[in-house]
């Protein structure tokens, strides 16, 4: 399975998701990052993009990443994807099934819970749905498990519990915590893949610092260029959800330039400072 360098969110979309989705795929993006919760995504229009996509020859299906996630009741609205009385177990099997007819596909790369149950700590609800989804990526279903929203302490306790590890770990990253340090330095000792969301958005207090702008200028490059670019060199996965096809090419080039080791250093410690 091969790991693209960027992925494309498509969260808080709606009815612009699968245009958007295809405009993200013709500017270059190969993974797509989902979630079967109607509350903030669009799951079905979505397949309805790749399928486009993969109907007219441009791509093949191996040629993409796909993650999609479990959401507890918690986080959805009343469209539910499962049947809400059912066991956690269950639910999760519900769930996934539905993801793979919105998505028309046979397998997902990356299978995530969306967030633990509880804020502190691991419920045993958290237990079983790890459980169940180990059980589908023994079977193939999905090819990577992973979880986001999650603490550091929270994850040690998922790697300690867990027989098959998250192989990515997707956090909203914020620069006034290092870029959500301690958590991928974890992941790296782990060799699990941090992904990073709301880069741009989390941090706009950083965006116009004075360390940044002059970055940014002696490369002849964007700021959210920068941002990115940084990600990639201290081991993230970013995600960008631009609106904008512009942006999204050039999100994408942001992987044709190289941050110095001072540069870098500046950056992972604007926010926090």
């Amino acid at each position: 399975m091969a790991i693209p360098t960027f992925l494309y969110g498509t969260a808080w979309k709606e009815d612009r998701t699968a245009g958007l989705v295809r405009s993200a795929i013709q500017a270059g993006f190969r993974g797509i990052d989902t979630a079967n919760q109607r509350r903030h995504y669009f799951e079905q229009a979505v397949g309805d993009a790749l399928a486009e996509a993969l109907g007219d020859g441009r791509l093949t299906r191996e040629e993409l990443f796909l993650q999609t996630k479990f959401t507890y009741a918690g986080g959805q609205d009343h469209r539910l994807p499962y049947d809400p009385q059912a066991d956690f177990p269950t639910q999760v099997r519900q769930s996934f099934a539905s993801s793979l007819q919105h998505l028309r596909t046979d397998y997902i790369d990356s299978y995530v819970l969306h967030s633990p149950a509880v804020g502190r700590g691991l419920s045993d609800a958290d237990f079983q749905v790890w459980k169940e989804m180990e059980a589908l990526c023994r079977e193939e279903k999905t090819r990577c498990i992973g979880v986001s929203n999650v603490s550091l302490g929270q994850l040690r306790l998922l790697v300690q519990a867990a027989e098959i590890p998250p192989r990515f770990v997707q956090n909203r990253c914020f620069a006034v915590t290092y870029w959500d340090r301690d958590v991928r330095e974890f992941c790296a000792a782990q060799s699990m893949t941090y992904q990073g969301f709301s880069l741009l958005t989390a941090n706009p207090h950083v965006l116009g610092a004075p360390g940044m702008v002059s970055i940014a200028s002696r490369h002849q490059k964007t700021i959210p260029q920068v941002v990115f670019r940084f990600a990639q060199q201290v081991g993230m996965l970013p995600l960008t959800g631009t609106t904008d096809s512009g942006h999204m090419k050039e999100d994408l080039e942001s992987s044709t330039f190289l941050l110095g080791e001072e540069e870098v250093r500046l950056i992972e410690e604007l926010g926090a400072g």
